[in-house]
């Protein structure tokens, strides 16, 4: 990195900034670069932060994805000279936000808030489940069974449980916030 800056060994979000219109490029080609450079370890993942927005064309109501922060993508890595220099000159990238030529890491709670609006926030277990564990279900239709733990979908926060109706043992999916474990 120039000016010697230190090098950073903790995994954080960081913004680039690019070309606007060139974001989804970016991030293709960032994804590329991760790949054929071999530095998956410093760089984690590359978002464009969406939302999805309500059109009106010709009198009909569309939905549609926007971005948030047009010219603007986000890099969860491992700040180092060769994560920046893989990073920086990514074709379309203008640079690092930051102070200098120093990125500065996006704070948690920012990071949190952005997720949360893209509705990915909410993919992050509060709690690991595993296979076989006995859980209840605290809110939904299915609210006070409870079930034995049958798959666990981590992409989409979700898990199969296995609970008891009508005295025979029926699958339902639930989403990680409506069980808890139990002790």
């Amino acid at each position: 990195m120039p000016g010697g800056a230190s090098v950073v060994r903790e995994k954080n979000w960081y913004v680039i900034h690019t070309y606007s219109g060139y974001e989804n490029k970016v991030k293709t080609n960032l994804e590329k670069r991760v790949e054929s450079m071999n530095v998956g370890d410093k760089i984690f993942h590359v978002l464009v932060p969406m939302e999805d927005v309500i059109e009106v064309r010709d009198g009909k109501k569309k939905l549609v994805k926007k971005k948030i922060f047009p010219g603007y993508v986000l890099v969860e890595m491992i700040l180092t000279d060769d994560s920046w220099y893989v990073v920086r000159n990514t074709p379309g990238v203008t640079g690092f936000v930051g102070t200098g030529s120093k990125p500065i890491p996006l704070l948690e709670e920012e990071i949190d808030n952005i997720l949360k609006h893209m509705g990915l926030a909410d993919a992050k277990p509060k709690e690991i489940y595993n296979i076989g564990e006995s859980v209840r279900v605290i809110t939904g239709p299915f609210r006070n069974f409870t079930g034995v733990v049958e798959e666990i979908y981590p992409d989409k926060a979700k898990l199969k449980v296995l609970v008891t109706m009508f005295g025979r043992e029926t699958p339902v999916e639930v989403d990680y916030s409506q069980v808890q474990k139990m002790d």
